[in-house]
């Protein structure tokens, strides 16, 4: 049984006034915890940071992850980074709506999840892969700090037209939200995602404990820790959902999957 995963945090946007604070935190500390109590070989587990975390090594680094994946192996990905959407704009009202994962070289490339669901396609039965977005992976969805004297929210989203892009009306995007997370069925789904929000939130880059992490993430290992590192991906979805509520993050963790898969042990 094989135990793999690639763990991506960007912090860095150069050209913008976008830098967000706790995605390389994000990466090295999915990493660290895989390493030191899921049995994971650090040589095995990869991290893409910053000027590393191109969209070319992204998905090389991802086509490496599942290549020869067998029945019984162990696959994570996790990511932390900006998100936007890509609208087709031929008309009016326009008929196609990509979301699309935003790495280091942003300005010529973006990740679609149509190209992160074509390589998720072939994964092979018995496979267990994870993939854990504490990002901007959707078109609202932002990172924005909450530092000791909170000012107003701050969105931390790269807008399309942050990248010379129109952006559509919030109306239009809220309806293709709707149709095309409504194509994909989770039933459908070979991989388990546990998402920093839903599309219509923002995510947190927060300084917490002394150190900048997204909400999600920070909340998502001290809750794996306190529960003994043995958790049903159902329940952590559910007492992070809670811890956010009680620290006062406005933001609701998505778990999607089949309902099997919701039930089994974490990384196991």
């Amino acid at each position: 049984m094989a135990k793999r995963a690639l763990c991506v945090g960007i912090n860095n946007y150069p050209g913008t006034q976008q830098d967000l604070n706790g995605c390389v935190n994000d990466a090295h500390a999915w990493a660290d915890l895989l390493v030191a109590h899921y049995d994971f070989a650090q040589s095995d587990v990869t991290r893409l940071l910053d000027a590393q975390a191109t969209k070319a090594s992204i998905l090389a680094g991802i086509k490496s992850l599942l290549a020869g994946a067998q029945a019984g192996d162990v696959l994570v990905f996790t990511n932390s980074s900006h998100g936007t959407y890509l609208p087709d704009t031929g008309d009016d009202e326009p008929d196609r709506y990509d979301e699309a994962l935003v790495p280091h070289d942003f300005k010529h490339n973006l990740i679609v999840d149509d190209e992160l669901r074509a390589l998720f396609a072939g994964l092979p039965a018995g496979v267990g892969l994870t993939i854990i977005s504490d990002s901007c992976h959707s078109g609202s969805v932002t990172r924005d700090v909450a530092p000791a004297i909170i000012p107003p929210p701050r969105p931390r989203l790269l807008r399309p037209r942050d990248l010379g892009r129109p952006d559509l009306p919030d109306a239009q995007l809220a309806k293709l939200r709707s149709s095309h997370r409504a194509g994909y069925p989770q039933s459908d789904m070979k991989e388990i995602l546990l998402s920093g929000c839903k599309s219509t939130e923002y995510s947190y880059d927060a300084q917490i404990g002394g150190a900048f992490h997204g909400a999600m993430t920070y909340y998502a290992i001290e809750t794996i820790k306190e529960a003994g590192y043995k958790i049903t991906y159902a329940g952590l979805a559910q007492d992070v959902n809670d811890k956010l509520v009680t620290e006062g993050y406005r933001q609701t963790p998505q778990l999607e999957g089949t309902t099997k898969n919701k039930k089994k042990q974490i990384f196991v």
